[in-house]
């Protein structure tokens, strides 16, 4: 166990635990940037109040993703040692802690704990993710056999935070917990920016962010390129070789398809700026950070019908059948008409206003604060 060398010890003060520990150590992917993102929020939130905010890590390689804060250093989450993992938290003399993930260990915990669900995709879809260790993907295969290790996970818990309201009502309609469940909502990292310039009605240029996991089903915005002569689709984050060589064998005839394997935030900025539409066709989602981030840039979005992204683009969003290449087609294609992409574009960024970290650090610091007087 180490700390950083200004740790507090101060009396009075509710002593709060945030998990940073899922936080990555070069690039976020979705959890790593839901945590550094709110943690960052949560710590203008309590300035000069009662709360004192301690961050969690595994890697001092993850203090370059997070913000500027105390910190101590404790096991990595998938190690044996999680299991007491709460003697160490209760020596620090934890009032509260609060996790990014629900599978933070908790036997014998003396302070509250607040879990966090993101979605219950991986019930649909069980395939891990491959850089997990060999035996911890052999652990989320029979976790996610059924809801009843998700269930004893949760009920360890006081209080559930779910990143969306999607995600609070699935949790409530398998029954996953009696606890409080209160919305802490993901958001964009950059707020609202003011209208671009340039329309881009005519750029026939689409942009896809996201993992290639099955259920992201990039495999149907491929193959609507069929129905779109002349149109890019620019494939943004890093993919694996073997993956990426399977979806080029779906690209149509004369189609343009460009893996950009990876960008930085500067070339994401600089695709999104130079597009028509942001596109996904997941069958499911959690949040869709991609979708936020889009619309808060003033960029038109087209989006699979999912309650999801009816949560969080409402009007603002063009949907299709993501099982139907055609209807994606017919979606993008409503944004050739330079009024319409004009309308989207201005939807889009009065929507992304309805997310914001600092509305998040609010609702958790709520939850911190109520968790820590029912415990008394």
């Amino acid at each position: 166990m180490s700390k950083s060398t200004d740790t507090p010890q101060t009396g009075g003060s509710v002593r709060v635990f945030f998990d940073a520990r899922f936080t990555r150590t070069r690039h976020h992917d979705g959890i790593s940037r839901y945590g550094s993102c709110l943690l960052e929020a949560l710590l203008r939130a309590v300035e000069g109040t009662e709360i004192d905010v301690t961050a969690i890590i595994s890697d001092e390689a993850q203090l370059e993703l997070l913000p500027e804060c105390r910190w101590v250093k404790l096991n990595s989450p998938t190690s044996p040692q999680e299991v007491v993992i709460a003697g160490k938290l209760n020596a620090l003399g934890a009032d509260v802690v609060f996790s990014t993930m629900q599978v933070m260990g908790s036997t014998g915990r003396r302070y509250g704990l607040i879990l966090t669900v993101h979605d219950l995709i991986y019930y649909s879809h069980p395939l891990p993710p491959a850089d997990l260790p060999a035996a911890v993907r052999l652990l989320w295969r029979a976790y996610h056999l059924s809801f009843t290790p998700q269930r004893l996970l949760l009920g360890r818990a006081d209080a559930i935070a779910a990143v969306s309201d999607t995600t609070k009502d699935l949790i409530a309609k398998h029954r996953l917990s009696s606890k409080p469940v209160t919305v802490v909502s993901n958001a964009a990292e950059v707020p609202v920016a003011s209208a671009r310039a340039q329309n881009r009605h005519d750029a026939k240029s689409l942009v896809y962010m996201g993992a290639f996991l099955p259920y992201k089903n990039v495999e149907t915005l491929i193959r609507a390129l069929e129905h779109l002569p002349g149109w890019t689709l620019h494939i943004a984050s890093r993919i694996e070789g073997r993956r990426e060589a399977a979806l080029r064998a779906l690209i149509p005839d004369r189609a343009k398809v460009i893996f950009h394997r990876g960008v930085s935030e500067e070339e994401y900025t600089d695709l999104l700026d130079g597009a028509t539409a942001l596109v996904t066709a997941t069958q499911e989602e959690g949040f869709g950070l991609p979708v936020v981030e889009a619309m808060a840039r003033g960029v038109p979005v087209a989006v699979s019908d999912i309650p999801i992204f009816h949560e969080i683009a409402a009007e603002a969003a063009l949907y299709f059948d993501p099982d139907d290449p055609r209807s994606v087609a017919t979606a993008v294609e409503r944004l050739t008409d330079e009024t319409l992409w004009s309308e989207f574009a201005a939807a889009g960024r009065r929507q992304a206003q309805s997310f914001d970290w600092d509305s998040s650090a609010r609702a958790l610091l709520e939850m911190i604060r109520s968790v820590h007087r029912a415990r008394g």
